[in-house]
């Protein structure tokens, strides 16, 4: 009996898979980056027009990625615009920075203190390598690099709470107070060089020299 003939296989060559190339960026983050860099290391002081025209030179884009760069500053509270007059870095009075660092305070400890015990040796590695990184750059006079693992360890910290509401609280009272390092940078005798984290004296102090007297009497 003759069988049916056998099927040739064919082999197949394997179709190269196409790998898409990272996503980028949008242009107005990446522009409203550079501006929150610049205001927290003193580039750009409080009370500064941020000009749409000269933005667009900058950046070598158009209005449009500006507008929505300034828009995600003023969410975060680093920027302000006042009718005929632009868009401004935002300047704390001395009673705001007060009233912030009081909350700040209260609510960064209640975090720590429900943080449940023992922290994973995960976490702890974490933070002893963000504390190493920022004190390689306190030494090396990187203040860049300084701000971004101090609020690194921070955000590491704080998450350990849990509380997801406490967490967002925490980060948007922090944003607020961004604007305090332009000071701290400008005066670098304010800074406390074991952690880089300008006190809200320090701030009233460089506020006043810069202009007059703050009176921190509530309103």
């Amino acid at each position: 009996m003759v069988g049916k003939p056998s099927k040739r296989t064919i082999a197949r060559t394997p179709r190269s898979v196409q790998v898409p190339p990272p996503a980028r960026e949008p242009a107005a983050l990446i522009i409203a980056k550079r501006i929150e860099e610049d205001i927290v290391l003193g580039r750009r002081q409080p009370r500064e027009r941020l000009v749409e025209q000269d933005l667009c030179d900058l950046f070598q884009t158009h209005r449009g990625d500006v507008r929505l760069a300034l828009f995600e500053l003023e969410k975060k509270g680093l920027v302000e615009r006042i009718p005929n007059r632009g868009a401004l870095v935002r300047g704390l009075t001395p009673l705001e920075v007060k009233e912030i660092y009081a909350v700040r305070e209260e609510l960064e400890v209640m975090a720590v203190r429900i943080i449940p015990f023992p922290v994973g040796h995960e976490d702890i590695e974490r933070l002893e390598q963000l504390q190493r990184r920022h004190t390689a750059a306190v030494a090396a006079g990187d203040l860049l690099t300084v701000f971004y693992s101090n609020l690194s360890f921070h955000q590491v910290l704080f998450g350990l709470c849990g509380n997801a509401c406490l967490i967002e609280t925490i980060e948007l009272l922090a944003q607020k107070v961004y604007g305090i390092r332009s000071y701290a940078n400008a005066f670098p005798e304010s800074l406390d060089r074991r952690h880089l984290k300008p006190s809200p004296e320090a701030y009233i102090k460089a506020y006043e020299r810069r202009f007059g007297k703050a009176d921190l009497a509530p309103v």
